[in-house]
């Protein structure tokens, strides 16, 4: 946990979050703490080059189906910016909808199963994040699991690999590795 505190202890939405996850301050609430953590994964996370249009081109975090986040992720992104890149989000209900996302957050309530989703999108250059159990074995990349009141982190490598992205070892370092189980 300390090497998580140390990595995310940056800035105030990160403080906010090392302090939660470490258990040394009251408990966030659980879809403010991830929306932190999507906002965040942007720093820890390359993309091709061929995903942005041009090095002004927001960066998208979308969210497929109902939104859980209400206004707190908003509220996280808002006059954001990652390098010259600001923040833009995005709402969906159909994967044929999305035509710019560079992270993606499928809700429990996305209309199709993760695996039809996840085949929408294949060879794309997005990062999928969920909550669905078993999501990162079923191929997703970035699945949250709450254990005993606190989130961790799961992530399937193989399939960021796949759609060309490249996850910082900072943020390996702090997650479980999980392969997909091929069904």
């Amino acid at each position: 946990m300390a090497v998580l505190s140390a990595i995310l202890a940056r800035g105030g939405r990160w403080a906010l979050l090392a302090s939660c996850l470490a258990g040394q301050a009251p408990q966030a609430p659980e879809y403010q703490v991830k929306a932190v953590f999507l906002f965040n994964f942007a720093q820890f996370v390359d993309w091709p080059a061929e995903a942005f249009p041009d090095s002004n081109a927001p960066l998208v975090i979308g969210v497929l189906g109902d939104d859980p986040f209400g206004k707190v992720l908003d509220q996280t992104v808002r006059d954001e910016h990652l390098g010259r890149r600001p923040f833009q989000l995005r709402r969906y209900q159909r994967v044929d909808e999305i035509k710019t996302c560079h992270i993606l957050f499928i809700s429990k309530s996305a209309a199709s199963p993760p695996e039809e989703i996840l085949a929408g999108l294949k060879n794309r250059p997005i990062l999928t994040v969920s909550e669905v159990n078993r999501f990162t074995e079923r191929g997703g990349m970035i699945r949250f699991v709450t254990d005993r009141s606190r989130i961790r982190l799961q992530i399937n490598l193989a399939a960021a690999e796949a759609a060309h992205l490249t996850i910082g070892s900072k943020l390996l370092r702090v997650a479980e590795i999980v392969t997909s189980t091929g069904r």
